[in-house]
């Protein structure tokens, strides 16, 4: 377990789900992202994320809606107006490319952002996506399965990488710009049996989808027992989605799943977290603007942070 709990989050404006998107979003625009990303890199946030989705159908559209904006292009854009803070697909549906390709888009990026790359990567769940583009939604896990190999292969070292597999063939085909990290960080997904067996054995790191926090002790477990049986002894990152904060009191209606009040008050629900073996959380404010959300996130950063 870490020292302290890392926090990142996922941004607003570039995936608009009805799930979590906030009424503002519908008209904000690159000025908004910019802000935003700013606010994360000097409010000690670890990390922003960035999802991935090609196209949405029409039968999902009123739901995801059709706003999902290029992870690798925004996080690119964002990395030219911050400094410190990672740059995380969550998550990047790796299968719907070939691995050379998503090496090199990826590559990258770590490259012109100085090593800031955290590569999530997740099998996917929109079966036309995967028809139109000519990939096996069936056998989506497999393919994500042999994907993680070939991508750990192509974003090694090696400006020549190899990798022969059952999906996937290449060697003597150079790669550059090379990382600029001598290890990309690989963090994995998903809260499914597979994909809970996929993070423990081949990730850097675990991204649970949807998991409330009564139920990850029973998922960590897992995982440990996992890695024992598989024999990884490499650390590995485990994170956890929060429910949606609201640093203060809030004078609106934000929910009650919510988790609001003093910064003591927040700090000492979040620490739970971290005694269950979480090393890193990604946290959602409430908002109605943009202000509100980058107040929410320096409030976050200056007076909750501190005591976790």
């Amino acid at each position: 377990m870490s020292a302290s709990l890392q926090y990142g989050m996922q941004l607003p404006v570039q995936s608009q789900s009805t799930l979590y998107a906030e009424a503002w979003e519908a008209d904000a625009g690159p000025d908004d992202l910019v802000e935003i990303a700013r606010t994360a890199d000097r409010s000690g946030f670890a990390y922003v994320a960035s999802c991935d989705h090609v196209a949405i159908p029409r039968r999902l559209a009123a739901a995801m809606s059709t706003i999902w904006y290029d992870p690798v292009a925004t996080l690119a854009f964002l990395a030219g107006v911050t400094e410190r803070v990672r740059l995380l697909s969550h998550v990047a549906v790796v299968g719907l490319r070939h691995p050379l390709l998503t090496a090199k888009q990826y590559a990258t990026l770590d490259h012109l952002s100085g090593g800031r790359l955290i590569l999530g990567v997740g099998a996917g769940h929109v079966q036309e996506e995967f028809e139109a583009l000519g990939v096996d939604f069936v056998r989506r896990g497999a393919v994500l399965d042999e994907s993680i190999d070939a991508l750990r292969a192509a974003l090694g070292p090696d400006e020549f990488p190899s990798h022969h597999g059952k999906l996937y063939d290449f060697e003597g085909l150079g790669q550059r710009p090379r990382p600029a990290q001598e290890r990309v960080p690989l963090w994995v997904g998903g809260s499914s049996p597979a994909a809970v067996r996929r993070a423990a054995v081949k990730g850097d790191g675990w991204l649970p989808q949807g998991d409330p926090r009564e139920r990850l002790p029973e998922q960590i477990a897992r995982i440990e027992r996992l890695r024992e049986d598989a024999g990884v002894d490499e650390p590995l990152t485990v994170g956890a989605i929060t429910e949606p904060l609201y640093v203060g009191e809030p004078g609106w209606d934000v929910g009650r799943r919510t988790l609001t009040g003093s910064p003591e008050a927040l700090a000492e629900s979040l620490r739970a977290y971290q005694a269950m073996g979480v090393d890193q959380i990604q946290v959602r404010f409430r908002s109605r603007s943009r202000a509100e959300l980058t107040d929410q996130m320096e409030a976050f950063g200056t007076e909750v942070a501190v005591l976790l």
